[in-house]
């Protein structure tokens, strides 16, 4: 008893002080940034969101005062931006005037405090620790998230990734809460209600999300059958639908408002954003032919519009661009393969490269090239355990393979794969304490033999 209370509290002094050092680089990440909404490199989406803030606050409503990216009129109703986001940066504009750096400050600290403890919740449940030793592994996952320096540089960005990776694992971790009974027995109701809103707000952040609920569902629905006893199955089965059914109008409570608006706005359905169609018809336009590139040089893609598409409202262009999109899937599937496939190397890039910066080849190669290999070895050692089948990790593997898929059948760019680095994590720090544990030596003796949770 006396040393299993003796790793927890080391355990919680170990995670604090990560929280600490997650805090501090994010802090100073945001300093750094300042007060200047620049264009600095993969952050441009935050003079959008501060200009679109700083409308808000005149009284101007979801507008902007000139045309704007992508192809919205002056003076004319936007669904392109996240409305959390603008919501909160408004907020905060309202009380300390128009100081991005005090939203900045307000990130780093919500962001570097969350994101370590939701990354050391979520590895601990993949690969626990035996009984009365410390928790290694998750540790080391929450230290790789709290100085990762992708997520620590968004963190100071005016942008929705850092709080929308924040959500993303919130609501892998209230997944992972609710798996557990093994006997049928009924989940907490508040846990149900916390799932809803860690759906609802990361959705509202991002709705890309959506599309990777029925992934996590399906996981929930057989991790919780499988492991009830067959005589509970049916009640479990039952208890699980109501479950769901509660999260999903908690969910929907959060998200109708906006969906209202936007027909309010519109006068058709759109249920949080009008990006999809856009981001659908320009990443599968014939332009690339074969072969898909992250950032086109020569061309304006607004020039690539139609057109006769020109007139419409941005939610109906947003429309009327997706099925365009998805015709040129249709006049030649064999080429969209092939697109799809040419996103591979863009997505998953880890080298530098001559038309990056120094600091976007200085972050990418520190962050993920070094990630990666350990990220891979993770992956090996949990499939080598003998439950490749089995266990949270087959959660954290199957959501990161959807968004991955999600990405690669549409726009692939390498800040769309930071929610996947969040979660992969957990398997870089398996990966990395499978190395150390071959070390001579008490560290060696310390580490967890972490596996997959049964």
């Amino acid at each position: 008893m006396r040393a299993r209370l003796a790793a927890r509290l080391t355990n919680r002094r170990a995670l604090l002080a990560i929280v600490l050092a997650a805090v501090g680089a994010r802090v100073a990440v945001a300093l750094l940034m300042g007060n200047a909404v620049d264009t600095l490199p993969g952050v441009y989406d935050q003079v959008s969101y501060h200009t679109l803030a700083m409308r808000l606050v005149g009284g101007h409503g979801f507008t902007f005062d000139r045309d704007w990216w992508p192809i919205t009129r002056a003076g004319q109703p936007t669904a392109h931006w996240s409305y959390l986001y603008t919501l909160w940066l408004a907020a905060v504009y309202a009380v300390v005037g128009a100081q991005p750096l005090g939203a900045r400050l307000l990130q780093a600290v919500a962001a570097g405090a969350l994101l370590p403890l939701f990354t050391y919740r979520i590895t601990r449940r993949v690969f626990p620790a035996p009984a009365g030793q410390l928790e290694v592994t998750a540790l080391i996952a929450s230290a790789w998230a709290a100085l990762y320096g992708y997520l620590v540089y968004y963190a100071g960005a005016l942008m929705t990734e850092s709080m929308y990776i924040v959500g993303l694992l919130w609501v892998l971790d209230v997944t992972l809460r609710l798996a557990p009974a093994g006997d049928g027995a009924p989940a907490p109701r508040r846990r149900w209600v916390e799932l809803g809103l860690a759906l609802g707000l990361t959705a509202m952040l991002r709705q890309v999300f959506l599309p990777g609920v029925p992934v996590l569902l399906a996981w929930l629905y057989w991790r919780r059958l499988v492991r009830a006893p067959q005589p509970a199955r049916a009640a479990a089965a039952g208890r699980l639908v109501v479950g769901t059914a509660l999260a999903g109008a908690v969910c929907l409570a959060l998200i109708a408002p906006i969906t209202a608006f936007n027909y309010r706005q519109f006068h058709r359905l759109v249920l949080l954003n009008t990006n999809a169609g856009y981001a659908f018809f320009w990443a599968n336009h014939p332009i690339y032919g074969d072969q898909f590139v992250a950032v086109l040089k020569d061309v304006e893609y607004t020039d690539l519009i139609p057109p006769e598409l020109r007139r419409l409202d941005e939610a109906a262009l947003d429309n009327a661009l997706l099925q365009r999109g998805l015709q040129f899937v249709a006049a030649d599937p064999a080429r969209y393969l092939r697109l799809s496939l040419s996103r591979i190397p863009i997505y998953f890039m880890f080298w530098p490269t001559a038309d990056s910066s120094w600091l976007s080849n200085a972050v990418r190669v520190l962050s993920f090239g070094v990630a990666l290999p350990f990220m891979l070895l993770g992956l090996g050692v949990w499939a080598a355990a003998g439950r490749a089948r089995r266990g949270p990790g087959l959660l954290l593997i199957l959501f990161m393979a959807a968004y991955t898929a999600i990405h690669l059948l549409s726009w692939a760019l390498i800040r769309y794969r930071l929610p996947v680095d969040a979660i992969a994590l957990a398997f870089a720090a398996r990966g990395l304490g499978a190395l150390l544990e071959r070390r001579p030596g008490r560290l060696g003796q310390r580490l967890t033999n972490g596996t997959d949770a049964r």
